[in-house]
């Protein structure tokens, strides 16, 4: 029988889906979580709001207390992680002992494991790979063409549905849009479905936009939530519709009052980062770049190669840690840095200026800093950070950034690569061919 999941987060009588993520190597922190992102972007887009999120570990005993707790307030039950041959896999048998339930072998299932290993050389152990074939009797098996564990799909008691899913996120995304999508679509979708487009802002901190946006944070749909990340804001604006077309439309509007009132800030949507967005500008403009990099140490130059298209405007970069490289590869003068310091408006300029011409560049940006923890001064704290920016036709743009000495080094490094790539980004913006 059809459920349709009511989508009121604020309805205390609504019956929705829950996400469980088990293993014990969550709870450790050895890993990070991405599958129970993965899978609420997922629901999201099919239309289903969920309530709640649980990490357990490998503890067959409360993971069958938690889901027995779980059945009595949610129609359906997403898990991931504890599928498989090893000794810590327990979510199947788990499951089963919440309800009572006995496991019955799906001979087929062993067929296919034994295929699946002698194509690809490993040996086998029998009784722990079989372990994966034993499901409860009227369980729906979810194959997995990616791995050996199969998952599931089994309502133990009226109106409550789980499906269980592999803790490998390859094996997982795939068995979802395989098999999960179809179901819940069949199963528990009204109809509506949730789209999101995510503006990215950056040279704006999270509270202000907020403040300036209060308007629109109060709207029911679309809904307009913002989060940030290091460096950057995200604003993300949801619309539940009857389609993704309806969705969009919906959006339009707020977009666009977006884009007008912060167009400065604004630098791309969704999937855009600084990177991206600059590289494309610089393909459009047929314009190449080089860097001069010291405190960030070669971070600058990752950023960018490690995007597609990379190879079309990035030329290269100069390293230059040490004074004497500096001296000797950026050609800046001894005197310069004994008069000034290493990092200086006068030294980052001169090495902007010099790393364009030595590789025959149209941009250059250099950068020198105190990332810290050591080696800061009164005059000179850590989280100092001189950028210069040399372009075509004389163009020199100074940045000096002093960031907060509550910032680690690895902040201070990325927070500069973010700067540099935006304040670039802005200097193509008012130079517009």
């Amino acid at each position: 029988m059809k459920v349709n999941l009511k989508h009121q987060l604020n309805d205390p009588n609504c019956k929705g889906v829950e996400i469980l993520s088990i293993g014990s190597e969550l709870l450790l922190g050895n890993i990070v979580n991405s599958n129970a992102q993965w899978i609420s972007e997922e629901l999201s887009s099919l239309g289903l709001n969920h309530f709640r999120q649980s990490t357990i570990g490998d503890n067959c005993e409360r993971i069958s207390k938690l889901i027995k707790e779980i059945s009595s307030r949610s129609h359906l039950l997403i898990t991931t992680g504890g599928l498989g041959p090893t000794p810590d896999d327990l979510t199947t048998e788990a499951i089963a002992n919440s309800f009572n339930a006995s496991l019955s072998e799906r001979e087929y299932l062993w067929d296919g494991i034994k295929k699946k290993l002698s194509l690809s050389g490993s040996k086998l152990n029998n009784s722990s790979l079989k372990k994966q074939c034993f499901f409860p009797e009227d369980a729906q098996i979810i194959n997995n063409p990616r791995g050996t564990a199969p998952g599931m799909i089994w309502e133990p008691i009226k109106g409550f549905t789980i499906m269980t899913f592999p803790g490998v996120p390859s094996e997982m995304k795939e068995m979802w849009k395989e098999t999960a999508v179809d179901y819940i679509k069949n199963n528990f979708s009204d109809g509506f479905v949730f789209f999101s487009n995510t503006l990215k802002f950056s040279g704006i901190g999270e509270s202000t936009l907020s403040e300036k946006i209060d308007n629109l944070l109060k709207l029911k749909n679309p809904t307009v939530a913002p989060y940030a990340n290091l460096g950057e804001v995200k604003l993300r604006i949801t619309a539940r519709a009857k389609n993704e077309l309806e969705a969009r439309k919906i959006i339009k509007p707020i977009k666009e009052k977006l884009k007008k009132e912060f167009s400065e800030f604004i630098f791309g949507e969704n999937d855009d980062d600084l990177s991206s967005v600059l590289i494309n500008e610089l393909i459009k403009r047929k314009e190449s770049i080089v860097f001069a990099e010291s405190c960030t140490g070669g971070l600058l130059s990752s950023s960018i190669t490690k995007k597609s298209g990379a190879s079309q405007v990035f030329k290269g970069s100069i390293i230059s840690y040490s004074n004497e490289l500096k001296q000797s590869l950026l050609n800046i003068p001894e005197f310069l840095i004994k008069k000034y310091g290493a990092v200086s408006e006068e030294v980052a300029q001169e090495m902007a200026i010099n790393a364009k011409e030595k590789l025959n560049s149209d941009w250059s940006i250099a950068i020198s800093g105190i990332a810290g923890p050591n080696g800061g001064s009164k005059e000179k704290p850590v989280g100092l950070v001189h950028i210069a920016i040399s372009g075509p036709y004389n163009h020199l743009t100074n940045i000096k950034k002093i960031f907060s000495s509550t910032r680690n080094r690895i902040e201070i490094q990325r927070l500069s690569v973010n700067v540099c790539l935006n304040s670039l980004r802005l200097i193509l913006l008012s130079t517009s061919k």
